[in-house]
């Protein structure tokens, strides 16, 4: 029973592609968990394949759709997610009705628009976090389609709304990222300790860790980040180069192959207590504890939607190395954090340098403002509003 006055609760499923903990899955836990607080009833539809589970615990509904293990190519990859949505919601909506449906990425978003097509749904909300360039023609259609066809989009950045707007007219809405400030922050615990040494992580000002967060990937701008730290070793010889995660969808593997021949090529070895340290997928509890063992976090990238890892480090009290461009220019300033070129592999290693520096340590002292502004609650308020402006309006379209 609510209140007179007060919103009524929404029946939410969300979509998202994987149960690895790439950005834009992370995006759809945090938001599920905080519409869940504020009394949504909130599913969340995930593709695995046997074996497979989320990446950390959920605090609501969880559906995981079963998928094959072996399908060809990235684009029958891509296909066979798209069917497993959409035989499962073909089944699930025959006895559920839902309030919204809501995409994370193209995946969700083409099943939804088939379901559209077939007036099983009256329409669906897809965020786009970002856009990919991707050498497949289908890729490419599924990636616009899962956009055009949605009746409302939203977007993580200014960036990506000008995209839109520009390239197709698209008006889309601006919602946050945010950040758990109870659960990133500058407070120790047992997992520090036991995170440092399984890694062999040293840190400090005469052997300071460098952490990268995403894996090996082009967009992640790595082999530049490499070539930084290659650059910075001259004055750090005994410094380490940390990169976590990994776990993609995508077919990284020749520049992955650039990576490490570039690494080979300067000596360097990877493994715990060696110059590169690569984690593959962490726990997500060790997360916050990652952090807080990073004496700067490096993110130079060359395209990313928001930039969710920023805010996590900082708020663990971690300096950070970004791109001095959209998106990340749209919610830091000079104070929170240091600035590189992306393009230039001399420039990142400057701000690592720079990031290095006690007084960046004394700055994140107490959890900065950029973080407070950034919050879960929040976003789920305004995601919220939207789903009921959206609803609305699927009702009216119903009844025409």
């Amino acid at each position: 029973m609510h209140e007179r006055g007060m919103p009524q609760a929404l029946k939410i499923g969300l979509l998202t592609h994987s149960v690895n903990p790439r950005g834009g899955v992370v995006h759809t836990l945090e938001l599920a968990q905080a519409l869940h607080r504020a009394g949504h009833e909130v599913t969340v539809m995930a593709p695995a394949m046997a074996g497979q589970r989320m990446f950390r615990p959920v605090h609501c509904r969880l559906q995981l759709l079963p998928v094959d293990q072996a399908s060809p190519g990235m684009a029958g990859m891509v296909n066979s997610r798209i069917e497993a949505f959409k035989r499962h919601l073909s089944t699930l909506l025959a006895h559920e009705q839902f309030d919204v449906l809501h995409a994370q990425d193209p995946i969700g978003a083409n099943a939804l628009a088939d379901l559209q097509e077939q007036s099983l749904i009256d329409g669906f909300v897809r965020t786009v976090h970002h856009l990919d360039n991707f050498d497949d023609a289908r890729l490419m259609a599924w990636q616009q389609r899962g956009y055009l066809a949605a009746q409302q989009v939203l977007c993580v950045s200014q960036l990506w709304r000008d995209v839109l707007r520009r390239a197709h007219g698209i008006d889309a809405a601006l919602v946050h990222n945010g950040v758990d400030c109870t659960r990133y922050t500058r407070q120790r615990d047992t997992t520090d300790a036991q995170l440092a040494r399984r890694l062999g992580l040293r840190g400090g000002r005469d052997a300071p860790v460098f952490l990268s967060i995403g894996g090996i990937e082009e967009r992640k701008n790595t082999l530049r980040i490499l070539q930084a730290f290659l650059a910075l070793r001259s004055d750090h010889a005994q410094a380490q180069l940390v990169i976590a995660g990994g776990a993609s969808l995508l077919d990284h593997d020749a520049y992955t192959r650039e990576f490490q021949t570039l690494a080979a090529a300067h000596g360097l070895q990877a493994g715990p207590g060696r110059e590169l340290v690569l984690t593959g997928p962490l726990a997500d509890a060790e997360m916050p504890a990652l952090f807080r063992a990073a004496d700067a976090l490096v993110m130079p990238s060359l395209r990313e939607g928001f930039g969710l890892v920023v805010l996590e480090a900082l708020a663990s009290g971690t300096p950070v190395v970004v791109s001095r461009m959209a998106p990340f220019t749209e919610y830091l300033g000079d104070a929170d954090c240091c600035w590189a070129d992306p393009q230039d592999a001399a420039s990142i290693a400057q701000a690592m340098r720079s990031a290095l520096a006690p007084a960046w340590r004394q700055a994140l002292a107490q959890t900065p403002a950029v973080c407070r502004r950034f919050g879960w609650p929040a976003s789920a308020a305004r995601h919220a509003d939207l789903y009921r402006a959206h609803a609305a309006l699927s009702r009216h379209a119903a009844a025409l």
